[in-house]
């Protein structure tokens, strides 16, 4: 599931920006129950990977079951056309 042993692999499933110039970058679970969040100024933005493997840690929970849906479905498409490491 991961690369590292502690780690979780979590799949890219959301893109975003606010309103303070930050990129919002959303990672999820292939069940789409869990989520990784993290927020980036647009100017420190270095490569986006299709995946990136987390800490247990840093996951929060997905309580909407429409959300969840969404980001598994989201996740499914990014595993079958794309590699882990690649740029998106």
């Amino acid at each position: 599931m991961s690369s590292k042993s502690d780690g979780i692999r979590v799949w890219l499933v959301e893109r975003g920006y606010d309103n303070r110039d930050l990129i919002i970058l959303k990672y999820a679970t292939p069940e789409g129950n869990r989520v990784y969040r993290k927020e980036v100024a647009s100017q420190a933005l270095e490569t986006v990977t299709a995946a990136k493997v987390v800490s247990p840690d840093d996951l929060g929970t997905v309580e909407d079951p429409d959300v969840r849906e969404r980001y598994a479905d989201e996740v499914g498409r990014m595993v079958n056309n794309r590699d882990p490491d690649e740029p998106v």
